[in-house]
């Protein structure tokens, strides 16, 4: 069953519990609610915006999850990057603030399409994980506040940007001590390393988004992601094939037997408001059956 906001928590009520649970005052980072059950707010100047894109089961034919993306811009016109986002937030001094409120703009706005089966998957920085022992605890405070359990969110780790490697592995076991599941991005570039994969022992690897794309144009790609999901499946981890942007590349990735299926053919990052069933993923699911 669904359990979509209601409206019965007022935008005041939320400010008040948000700023025990984040020791924030809310007032300054301009929490707001522009429609009904979608909130925003605006952190050192940036307005900030909640978008998610689907994550589909090919096994069940349903929604496994969603994927929480950060939309931010300088007032309504002009976007910017989330990167830039982060980089001018760590260059005042105030990373570590901005993060909590993006997760918990995230979660604010995942209420309206959370469901009992649902995932969130959220976007860390690896400098976050390992330098702030409190963040696991501080936001799963702010997840029982809203009724999100620990154990249907998924932080998920480019693996790109892994340094300091032991410090992460307790920092990501700390989080899995509380329920969280952990995500690794970006496997299958030429950097990817085995070793650390195992180490990190992730609950689901995402790989890199220009190997399904590449493998509609090269037939040597194509062969290599089954063996990649073999990989991921053989370390314990599911495999995630995201960046699917055509009906051949949805085929390429379910023949590779990857069940977890991302990218704009399934469905575009949207508010949760404006989040649509695809129509491209049962149908293909019943072609490949």
């Amino acid at each position: 069953m669904s359990e979509k906001y209601t409206g019965s928590l007022n935008v005041e009520q939320l400010k008040s519990q948000l700023r025990e649970a984040l020791y924030l005052d809310l007032e300054d980072y301009g929490l707001d609610e522009k429609l009904e059950g979608e909130f925003t707010s605006t952190f050192l100047g940036i307005q900030l915006k909640s978008a998610f894109q689907p994550i589909y089961d090919s096994e069940a034919g349903d929604l496994f999850g969603h994927e929480a993306l950060l939309r931010p811009s300088l007032g309504d016109l002009q976007t910017i990057s989330p990167e830039f986002a982060f980089s001018f937030a760590e260059e005042s001094g105030r990373l570590v603030k901005f993060d909590r409120v993006c997760r918990t703009l995230h979660v604010l706005n995942f209420r309206e399409i959370y469901n009992d089966n649902g995932y969130l998957f959220l976007n860390v920085h690896p400098k976050l994980l390992v330098s702030v022992n409190a963040h696991g605890k501080v936001f799963e405070r702010i997840l029982h506040t809203h009724s999100v359990p620990t154990d249907r969110v998924v932080i998920e780790i480019q693996e790109s940007v892994v340094e300091q490697e032991k410090l992460l592995v307790e920092a990501i076991d700390n989080y899995r001590d509380r329920g969280y599941r952990i995500a690794i991005d970006g496997f299958g570039r030429k950097h990817s390393n085995l070793d650390r994969l195992w180490k990190l022992s992730p609950e689901f690897v995402k790989l890199d988004i220009s190997l399904i794309q590449e493998a509609e144009r090269n037939p040597r790609i194509r062969k290599i992601i089954p063996g990649l999901v073999g990989i991921i499946r053989d370390l314990g981890a599911q495999p995630v094939i995201k960046g699917i942007e055509t009906q051949t590349q949805l085929d390429i990735a379910i023949e590779a037997g990857s069940t977890l299926l991302q990218g704009y053919f399934l469905g575009r990052p949207a508010i949760a408001k404006d989040l649509q069933p695809t129509k491209a993923f049962r149908p293909s699911i019943r072609a490949a059956a």
